[in-house]
């Protein structure tokens, strides 16, 4: 309160000077000399400051999502004593959805680490200790050899024992067998098992995003009543129509014409003739969505992820193919964030472009149906009375029976048939 009474006057001095003032000139260069002294104190306490305040920088998980608490440290991407630049990744943390990089705050060089690998971590968790000025930090070298074990030291000599006569053991007569008897091979159960040596099998813990999907999944099976709808779709058509203008396509848009965005176009078409299929069960009550978000599901090394296309019905052909070629992007890279994830009401699975000719997808929770496509194969079909041969792909749709009757499902997977066979059917809305 002293200081901020006289350093009041001080202002008042400064900015309305008064005639005859002069005997209020030694108490405030007191003042200045005590304010000086005490900005000398405070900058004397930081610089020496425990904390090594001004150097050092702590890199702490950041926030990854409302729904997300907590992840596990999956692996360190830099090493005590490398030099990092400014938003660095140095760590990552692996959630039930995404894998998070955890920035260096500053450029620098790592003077630790204070989290393992594999340890939960919440966000604000310190992970390492940035030295911006890099002293006091030397470099270490990985090294994957086990430090050497304490070797016991050698026992003392013996002493050695005086030979005492070992006891004299009877023996009975052994009785040659003749030749060629000899003893039966004892016999083998056929019940008995024959395991694997233990040497050769590997026991990895599950990552997150696995458990994750895991757990929701086996929650789609107990909780829906999953049933699956086929059918078979001529793809002559559409791979013509890509076919026919995939280099003006690139041209124009910058992107390729793919086959996904013609099946993108043909289920927002289908929701919106079968509003059911885009709905879902709360409770007691229907939710009925009226806007669509496709969601696509991409398989990735670490696993299954879901990225959605938002508003899918206002989109055109080429911005569903930037859409997707830039969320598989993130995906596959492992940069996708919870918010292009989130939600979703309908699901296209494309199992095709591994292989598969046929499957019954799992409906990803909380929607109510999902869309599986496959593999395109050259089969004979009859057209027009002739035996041709056609590219055709089997299309699966499963669906939740509680809310979804049988008759809407075949509908909505006739209506995919047709628009994907005929794609003039969206110029026209027919």
């Amino acid at each position: 309160m002293h200081y901020t009474r006289v350093f009041a006057n001080v202002r008042t001095f400064s900015h309305s000077p008064r005639a005859g003032s002069m005997a209020t000139l030694i108490p405030k260069r007191e003042v200045l000399a005590s304010l000086q002294q005490n900005v000398c104190m405070q900058m004397w306490s930081r610089s020496f400051s425990s904390s090594g305040e001004g150097d050092l920088v702590e890199a702490v998980v950041p926030y990854m999502g409302e729904s997300i608490s907590d992840g596990t440290l999956a692996a360190f991407l830099k090493k005590p004593g490398d030099r990092v630049e400014i938003d660095e990744p140095i760590a990552q943390i692996e959630t039930d959805k995404v894998t998070i990089d955890v920035n260096s705050p500053e450029a620098g060089v790592i003077q630790e680490f204070i989290a393992k690998e594999g340890d939960t971590v919440e966000p604000g968790t310190k992970v390492a200790i940035i030295s911006k000025s890099g002293e006091g930090v030397t470099h270490v070298a990985p090294s994957d050899e086990k430090p050497p074990r304490k070797t016991a030291p050698p026992p003392p000599p013996a002493e050695e024992k005086k030979e005492e006569p070992s006891p004299k053991v009877e023996t009975t007569p052994v009785t040659e067998r003749p030749k060629g008897s000899h003893f039966p091979p004892p016999k083998t159960s056929d019940t008995e098992l024959h395991l694997p040596p233990k040497e050769r099998e590997r026991r990895v813990p599950m990552t997150r995003l696995r458990k994750r999907v895991a757990t929701r999944l086996k929650d789609s099976q107990n909780t829906f009543a999953l049933l699956t709808t086929f059918n078979e779709v001529d793809m002559t058509n559409l791979m013509k129509l890509r076919s026919d203008y995939k280099d003006a396509f690139v041209k124009k848009h910058g992107v390729k014409l793919g086959l996904m965005s013609g099946f993108v176009k043909a289920a927002v078409s289908a929701l919106q003739k079968q509003p059911i299929v885009n709905a879902v069960i709360d409770g007691d009550d229907i939710i009925y969505r009226d806007y669509i978000d496709i969601s696509i599901a991409v398989g990735t090394p670490k696993g299954l992820v879901v990225p959605v296309l938002r508003h899918a019905e206002n989109l055109n052909f080429a911005e569903v193919e930037k859409e997707i070629n830039s969320l598989a992007k993130k995906a596959s890279d492992g940069t996708i964030s919870i918010d292009e994830m989130a939600g979703g009401t309908f699901t296209i699975s494309n199992g095709g472009v591994y292989g598969s000719l046929l499957s019954t997808p799992i409906i990803n929770p909380p929607q109510s149906a999902i869309l599986g496509m496959h593999s395109i194969v050259s089969r004979p079909m009859v057209v027009g009375g002739n035996v041709v041969a056609r590219p055709m792909m089997y299309i699966a749709l499963t669906y939740d029976h509680r809310l979804i009757d049988g008759r809407e499902a075949v509908f909505f997977l006739r209506r995919i048939k047709d628009v994907v066979e005929d794609p003039r059917r969206l110029l026209l809305d027919v």
